[in-house]
C-alpha cells in the first residue's frame, strides 16, 4: 500500500478531505447533465394576452395546455395566467376563431386571433336565451345571415330568407305593397288555431295578432336592419319557449354597432313593378259574338260599341324606392349604430301604395373592465298606407269589356249599370276604375320595439353570469275610408266613411341565471341556465260609427279592448363531454290568463343527444370527411294562439243592428252570448327528431339531413255541438289529433374557390307529409268538419277536415267526361253509397325545394335563387266562377264575362263542385335573379363602392292555369298579383 504523505493523523485527514473534494468538482457536473435529462421541467407561471383583429382584448378565450386537461380563460381585459413550463405548447381556441398553438418560450405572451373564415361549423348561433357554437347544438337549427339574402326590391324581412332553408315554406301573400307572405316551418300542427311560427326579434317575443292599418305586422320592420334569421325547427329547440313554440321560433336579430372610427353606409334600391300576366277572359268582338248567340233580345240591346280591356285600366307600372343610410362606430367605449331608412313603394294595383319611414339604434357599451355588458335596441317606424280596393280585380275579370270606362253622368262619369230609373242596380258588378278611384282607405301606423339587455359576470363567481332583458311592443294605427254619395259603390247607403284606431301594447321583463364552467379534470363543459319570464299583452280599439259620406250614422260599434298576461319559469341545462358526446335538456312551466285556472299551468319538456363521430380516433384517419355528427331529440310544445283571450268565459257580445229592441221612439242594442268552452286548454305537440350533419373535403360541402315526426293532441277545431249543448251552431274546443312527419336535405357546396372564378351552391328539399287522426270526443264516424268558402253562391265550401286525410282536402263531385274529353255539364260519378262528394288532393305540397347559386368572377358577381313546390293542388275559383254562361246572362239588368274557359267547356250554369276546377299547382319558380360589381375602394381608399341590378318573380313553370300557382289556401279568387319587379341599387361604404 501506498504511504499517504505525513506521518500524523491531522495530516492524513488533511490531505483525504482534499482529494475527495477534487472527485466531487469532477463528477458534479455530469451528475446535474443526468439530472436535467431525467427530471421533469419546473413549471412557473406564464402570463400573456388575447386580443382580436381590431386589437380588442378578448374575454373567455380558452387557454389549454397542449395534451393535457389543464386549462384556463381569458379575463375582460383579454389577459390570463397559466402554469407552464419553457417548451410547453399553449392552444388558444375561441368560438368563430381560428384556433392558435404557440410555444412557452420564457417570455409574455401576445395572441391575436382572426376570424374562422373556412370552418363556418364555428360560426355562433343564437338559440332561445343564449347562443351556441354551431358545432355544438344537438337540435335542428337553420341560420341565414345577411350576406346569404335575397336581394332587391324587399319590403318586408321574411322576403329576405325565401327558399333558403330546408322545410320553411314562406308563400306570398299576394303582391300588394307591404303584403308579406305566410310562414310555415314544417307544416303546421293545428286546424283552427294560428300555425305561425313564434319571432323574437332582438330578444323580444312579438304575438301573431294582426295590426290594424297594415297588410302584414312585420312589414313594420326595416329589413335592411336585419344581420341573422336563426331558425328553431325541432322540440328540442322550441321548448325552451313552451306554449308559442309548437309551430317553430324564429329569432331575429338586427345588426349592432362596433367601436372604431365613424363608418357610414348609404344603401339604395330604386325599383319598377309591372305585371307579369293577366287572367284569360273573352275579349270584345267574342264576347258580342256569344251575346248575340246566346243572349235574348234586351241582353243583345246592352251590348256596347267599346273594345276595353278592364285589366290593362286598372293595372299599371309601379314605381318604388328604398333609401338607407347608417352610421357606425365608437365614441370613446360607447360602440353604436345608427340608421334611418325611408320605402316609398306603389303597387301595380292602382291607387295601392306604402310609405315607410323608420330609425333605429343600438348601443353596446361594456363597464367595470367588461363585466357588465348592455345591449340597447330602439327601433321605431310610421307606415301610411293608401289599401286598393282589390274587388276590383274580379270586376275587371266580370264586367263586359264592350263598355267604355267613362261616360257623362253623376256617378263620377264612370260607367256603371242603372235600371229603368237612372239608378245604379245595388247587385250588379260595379265598374272597376271607379271602384279603385272612389274609394278612399287610408291609415297611419306607429310602431315601436325596443330592449334593453344587461349580461352581468358575477366578480365573486365569475362561472355566473346574471342577464336582465326588459322589453317592449307598441303601436297605434289610426285609419279611415271614404266611397263619396254619388259613387254607385255605395250610392243606396249614401256613400260610407268610416274610421278605425288601435293600440298595442305588449311589455316583456326576463331574468335568468347562465353558468358556464369547463371542467378540465374530466374532459367535460357544462352550461346551465335557469330564468323567469313575464309578458303582457294589452289590445284597445275603440268604437266609431259607421256613418254614410254626409256624417249621419248608419251603424253602431262597440269598443273593445283586451288584457293578456303570460308567465315563465324555465331551464335548461348542456353537457358537453370529451367534445365528443352532448346533452340538452330544457323544460319551461307556462301559464296564461287565455284560460281557465283549472287549464292555465303546463310544462313542456325537451332532451336531445348529439354525437361528433368524427372526433372519435377510428375517424381521423377519414382525411375526405371533415365533420360527421348524429343528433336525436324529443319535446313537448304547446300553441296558445288560438284568436281568442277569454274563449273559456261566456261573454256576450252586440246583436246586429236589424235585431235591435223598439224602445219607445228609439231601439236598444240587444246582446247575444257567445259560445265557449269552460275546459277550453292549448294545443299540446309531442315531437321527435333525428338529425345526421356532415362534411366533406375540408367543409367545400357540408350540411344537414333530419328526420321528423310530431303529434298534435287537443286539437282546437269549431265543430258543431250537440243540440242545446252549447251558444251556437259551432263552438272552439279540444277535440282531435293531428299528425305530421318529414325528411329535410341541406346541402352547401363550394364548388370553385380558387383563383379569380367562384362558385358556392345551396340546395334544400323537404317532405312533408300531414294527415287528422282524430276529430271527436266520442269516435263519431262524422262526414267531417266543411271549410273553404269560395265565390259563387251562398255559404258554399270546397274543403274539409275528415280523419284519415290531409287537412283541408277538397270536397267535390267527380266529373265526367265526353269522348272527346269535356266535361259534362252537370253529370259527375257517384261512390259505391250513392254520394257524389270525395276527397280530392290538397293544398299542401309534398315536396318544397329551394336552390341558390353565386357566382363570382374578380369584382363580377352573380346569383339567383329558385324554389319549387310539388304536390300542391289549388281549386281554381276564378274559372268556376266565371265560366258559364250564367256569368253572361244574370237576369238582373246587366251582363257580365266570362272567362277563356267556358269556350271550352260551354258550361251554361257554373258547377263549382267539379274537381274539374281542382288544378296541381306544382311549380319551379325563379325568385332572383341579381348581378353585381364591386369597384373596391374609391376616394383615395376611404370608401367602397357596389352597383347590382336584381329581377324578381323571373319567370314560373307550371300547370296551373290561373294567375299564380302560388296560394297558400289553395283556393284562387281573384288574388293581387305578384308583379315582376326590375331594380337597380347602389351600396356606399366611407
Amino acid at each position: 500500500m501506498k504511504e499517504l504523505p505525513g506521518n500524523s493523523m491531522a495530516q492524513q485527514a488533511r490531505y483525504g478531505l482534499k482529494r475527495c473534494l477534487t472527485r466531487v468538482k469532477q463528477i458534479l457536473p455530469a451528475l446535474f447533465i443526468l439530472a436535467s435529462l431525467s427530471a421533469p421541467a419546473q413549471q412557473k407561471p406564464v402570463s400573456g394576452s388575447v386580443t382580436n383583429a381590431e386589437n380588442k382584448p378578448m374575454e373567455g378565450v380558452s387557454v389549454l395546455l397542449k395534451g393535457k386537461t389543464k386549462g384556463t380563460q381569458t379575463r375582460a381585459d383579454g389577459t390570463f395566467t397559466i402554469s407552464a413550463a419553457e417548451g410547453d405548447t399553449l392552444v388558444f381556441e375561441y368560438i368563430g376563431f381560428a384556433t392558435q398553438s404557440i410555444a412557452v418560450n420564457g417570455s409574455a405572451i401576445r395572441v391575436h386571433l382572426s376570424p374562422d373564415k373556412q370552418n363556418t361549423l364555428n360560426d355562433v348561433v343564437v338559440i332561445g336565451y343564449g347562443s351556441r357554437s354551431k358545432k355544438d347544438l344537438t337540435g335542428s337549427v337553420a341560420s341565414v345571415t345577411s350576406k346569404d339574402f335575397q336581394q332587391g326590391a324587399v319590403t318586408t324581412p321574411d322576403q329576405l330568407v325565401t327558399g333558403k332553408v330546408a322545410g320553411v315554406v314562406i308563400t306570398p301573400n299576394g303582391g300588394a305593397p307591404g303584403a308579406g307572405g305566410t310562414i310555415r316551418v314544417r307544416g303546421g300542427t293545428s286546424l283552427s288555431a294560428s300555425n305561425n311560427p313564434l319571432i323574437v326579434i332582438d330578444g323580444v317575443p312579438m304575438t301573431n295578432d294582426a295590426v290594424s292599418g297594415v297588410a302584414n305586422p312585420l312589414s313594420l320592420i326595416n329589413p335592411n336592419d336585419i344581420e341573422s334569421f336563426n331558425i328553431l325547427k325541432d322540440a328540442s329547440a322550441t321548448a325552451i319557449y313552451g306554449n308559442r313554440a309548437s309551430n317553430g321560433v324564429i329569432l331575429i336579430t338586427t345588426k349592432s354597432g362596433s367601436s372604431g372610427k365613424l363608418k357610414l353606409n348609404f344603401n339604395s334600391v330604386l325599383s319598377q313593378s309591372v305585371k307579369r300576366n293577366e287572367i284569360d277572359v273573352v275579349k270584345a268582338d267574342e264576347y258580342r259574338a256569344i251575346v248575340n248567340e246566346k243572349g235574348t233580345a234586351s241582353e243583345k240591346a246592352m251590348l256596347g260599341k267599346a273594345n276595353t280591356n278592364w285589366q290593362d285600366e286598372i293595372y299599371q307600372k309601379a314605381f318604388g324606392g328604398d333609401y338607407n343610410l347608417s352610421a357606425t362606430g365608437g365614441i370613446k367605449k360607447l360602440p353604436y349604430r345608427l340608421s334611418a331608412g325611408y320605402t316609398y313603394q306603389d303597387g301595380i294595383l292602382k291607387t295601392s301604395n306604402m310609405k315607410r319611414t323608420s330609425v333605429s339604434l343600438n348601443l353596446t357599451p361594456s363597464f367595470f373592465n367588461n363585466t357588465l355588458k348592455v345591449n340597447i335596441n330602439l327601433k321605431g317606424v310610421y307606415q301610411k298606407t293608401r289599401f286598393a280596393d282589390e274587388g276590383a280585380i274580379g270586376a275587371a275579370i266580370g264586367f263586359d269589356p264592350t263598355q267604355p270606362v267613362h261616360i257623362s253622368n253623376q256617378y263620377g262619369n264612370y260607367y256603371e249599370w242603372v235600371n229603368a230609373a237612372g239608378i245604379p242596380i245595388e247587385l250588379a258588378t260595379k265598374n272597376p276604375v271607379a271602384r279603385l278611384m272612389l274609394n278612399s282607405s287610408l291609415s297611419d301606423v306607429y310602431r315601436s320595439i325596443g330592449s334593453i339587455k344587461l349580461d352581468y359576470k358575477l366578480p365573486f363567481f365569475p362561472a355566473i353570469t346574471a342577464t336582465l332583458n326588459g322589453g317592449y311592443d307598441i303601436s297605434k294605427t289610426e285609419g279611415n275610408t271614404f266611397i263619396p254619395a254619388y259613387a254607385a259603390l255605395s250610392y243606396q247607403r249614401g256613400g260610407s266613411r268610416t274610421n278605425y284606431t288601435q293600440r298595442r301594447n305588449d311589455k316583456l321583463l326576463d331574468f335568468y341565471l347562465t353558468y358556464a364552467k369547463d371542467l378540465r379534470a374530466i374532459e367535460s363543459r357544462l352550461d346551465a341556465t335557469v330564468g323567469y319570464s313575464y309578458q303582457t299583452f294589452f289590445r284597445g280599439a275603440p268604437s266609431y260609427p259607421v256613418q254614410d259620406a254626409k256624417g249621419n250614422t248608419l251603424q253602431t260599434q262597440i269598443a273593445d279592448s283586451t288584457d293578456n298576461t303570460l308567465l315563465s319559469v324555465f331551464a335548461r341545462f348542456n353537457y358537453t363531454f370529451k367534445n365528443k358526446y352532448l346533452l340538452t335538456a330544457s323544460i319551461r312551466r307556462d301559464g296564461t290568463s287565455r284560460f281557465s285556472p283549472n287549464n292555465r299551468w303546463g310544462n313542456f319538456p325537451s332532451a336531445a343527444l348529439a354525437w361528433k363521430m368524427k372526433e372519435e380516433d377510428f375517424m381521423k384517419g377519414i382525411t375526405w370527411l371533415s365533420d360527421l355528427k348524429l343528433r336525436a331529440g324529443f319535446g313537448i310544445t304547446g300553441n296558445q294562439e288560438i284568436g281568442s283571450y277569454y274563449p273559456y268565459l261566456p261573454i256576450y257580445v252586440p246583436g246586429a243592428d236589424n235585431v235591435q229592441y223598439p224602445f219607445g221612439n228609439g231601439a236598444i242594442i240587444t246582446y247575444r252570448p257567445n259560445p265557449y268552452d269552460a275546459n277550453i286548454k292549448w294545443e299540446t305537440t309531442t315531437a321527435w327528431n333525428a338529425g345526421v350533419d356532415y362534411g366533406f373535403l375540408s367543409n367545400r360541402i357540408s350540411g344537414t339531413l333530419d328526420f321528423y315526426y310530431k303529434k298534435t293532441k287537443d286539437l282546437l277545431a269549431a265543430v258543431p255541438p250537440a243540440a242545446g249543448a252549447n251558444l251556437g251552431n259551432s263552438v272552439l274546443t279540444n277535440v282531435g289529433n293531428i299528425e305530421s312527419k318529414g325528411v329535410e336535405l341541406a346541402i352547401n357546396a363550394s364548388i370553385i374557390d380558387k383563383g379569380p372564378f367562384t362558385w358556392k351552391a345551396n340546395f334544400n328539399i323537404a317532405y312533408n307529409d300531414i294527415k287528422i287522426l282524430k276529430l271527436s270526443n266520442n269516435d263519431s264516424a262524422s262526414v267531417g268538419i266543411r271549410t273553404g268558402g269560395i265565390g259563387g253562391g251562398t255559404g258554399n265550401m270546397i274543403q274539409i277536415n275528415t280523419v284519415g286525410y290531409a287537412p283541408q282536402a277538397f270536397y267535390v263531385y267527380k266529373q265526367v267526361y265526353d269522348a272527346n274529353g269535356k266535361p259534362v255539364e252537370g253529370v259527375f260519378n257517384k261512390d259505391d253509397k250513392g254520394d257524389m262528394f270525395y276527397r280530392y288532393k290538397s293544398a299542401n305540397p309534398k315536396l318544397t325545394m329551394g336552390f341558390t347559386s353565386q357566382f363570382a368572377y374578380k369584382k363580377w358577381d352573380m346569383s339567383f335563387v329558385m324554389r319549387s313546390n310539388i304536390g300542391n293542388y289549388v281549386y281554381n275559383n276564378v274559372k268556376s266562377g266565371g265560366g258559364a254562361y250564367n256569368s253572361i246572362s244574370t237576369g238582373a239588368g246587366y251582363i257580365g264575362n266570362v272567362n277563356s274557359d267556358y269556350l271550352n267547356t260551354r258550361f251554361q250554369n257554373s258547377q263549382f263542385f267539379s274537381d274539374y276546377y281542382i288544378e296541381n299547382a306544382s311549380f319551379l319558380r325563379m325568385d332572383n335573379l341579381s348581378f353585381g360589381y364591386n369597384f373596391g375602394s374609391i376616394l383615395r381608399q376611404k370608401a367602397t363602392l357596389r352597383l347590382s341590378a336584381v329581377v324578381q318573380n323571373v319567370f314560373v313553370i307550371t300547370k296551373y292555369s290561373g294567375l299564380d300557382p302560388e296560394i297558400y289556401s289553395g283556393i284562387d279568387n281573384n288574388a293581387y298579383p305578384r308583379p315582376r319587379i326590375y331594380s337597380v341599387g347602389i351600396n356606399l361604404t366611407y
